[in-house]
């Protein structure tokens, strides 16, 4: 006989209420993510992959790249804070409410975060229609490629790469770049 789920269910108006704490408060189908503030390995690679991504679509003013804390969300259900994201240019507006489509999310993934990033948010954005999520894992130098439709991430140890239409030119990032010298 199967246990009920006694979990207890969070709607989008409690999550949007919680105190600016310090930590990072996400929702997916009524779950509650709760991750502490990053640590400067986490910081350190972020600012690298924003660097990276922004110097390479500077010239592509259809597209945008932003960083969290940001409040998406598809539904009353789900609120999400992807580190690091990228998004039709005419979806930017004064309010997160306008953005729907995340041509790519990047989450850089750490022991508190590892169950949400890897198992709940990849469920999410592969229903949600992400093009691309990148799952970064410095303590491993890799990072997870997933798509809507995989079922296994492509490991990526080398180069990265990536293109926000199939018409525009890619963005290729050594892993080495990203991953040197971290603080530990």
């Amino acid at each position: 006989m199967g246990m009920p789920d006694l979990a207890r269910q969070y709607t989008l108006d409690e999550v949007l209420a919680f105190p600016a704490d310090g930590n990072r408060y996400e929702l997916v189908d009524g779950e509650l993510l709760v991750t502490p503030a990053p640590g400067t390995r986490h910081q350190v690679v972020l600012g690298r992959l924003y660097r990276a991504l922004a110097n390479h679509l500077a010239a592509q003013p259809d597209v945008t790249v932003l960083f969290s804390p940001a409040d998406i969300s598809w539904d009353r259900e789900k609120l999400v804070q992807p580190d690091l994201f990228v998004i039709p240019a005419r979806e930017l507006s004064a309010t997160w409410k306008t953005v729907r489509t995340l041509l790519l999310a990047i989450e850089i993934v750490s022991p508190s975060s590892a169950r949400g990033d890897r198992l709940v948010k990849r469920r999410l954005y592969q229903r949600q229609g992400v093009a691309t999520y990148w799952i970064v894992d410095p303590d491993a130098a890799l990072v997870e490629v997933w798509r809507p439709t995989d079922d296994r991430p492509e490991i990526v140890t080398g180069v990265l790469r990536w293109r926000p239409t199939p018409d525009a030119e890619a963005l290729r990032l050594p892993l080495r770049d990203v991953f040197a010298n971290l603080p530990t």
